[in-house]
């Protein structure tokens, strides 16, 4: 009985986006391991950019940090 927690920053993910990661996931534990689609779980959970930290800094400021050039992992 697989479960698995797939989680993203809430940014827009369309529901067509979510059921085809749950399919995709269901799938792939099926044909990998032999796992029952009727007994796998999968749970998609959206987080907000404030509470998503890369590198000691919110994934934002990661982000600006990455375009500008600069060290993403300074803090």
């Amino acid at each position: 009985m697989p479960y698995v927690n797939i989680k993203v920053t809430r940014e827009g993910v369309t529901r067509d986006q979510k059921a085809a990661l749950i399919h995709g996931t269901t799938k792939l534990l099926s044909e990998v391991l032999g796992k029952d689609p009727a007994t796998t779980f999968v749970v998609l959970d959206e987080v907000e950019l404030e509470d998503w930290g890369i590198g000691g800094l919110p994934v934002d400021e990661f982000r600006r940090r990455k375009l500008a050039g600069g060290e993403a992992g300074e803090c």
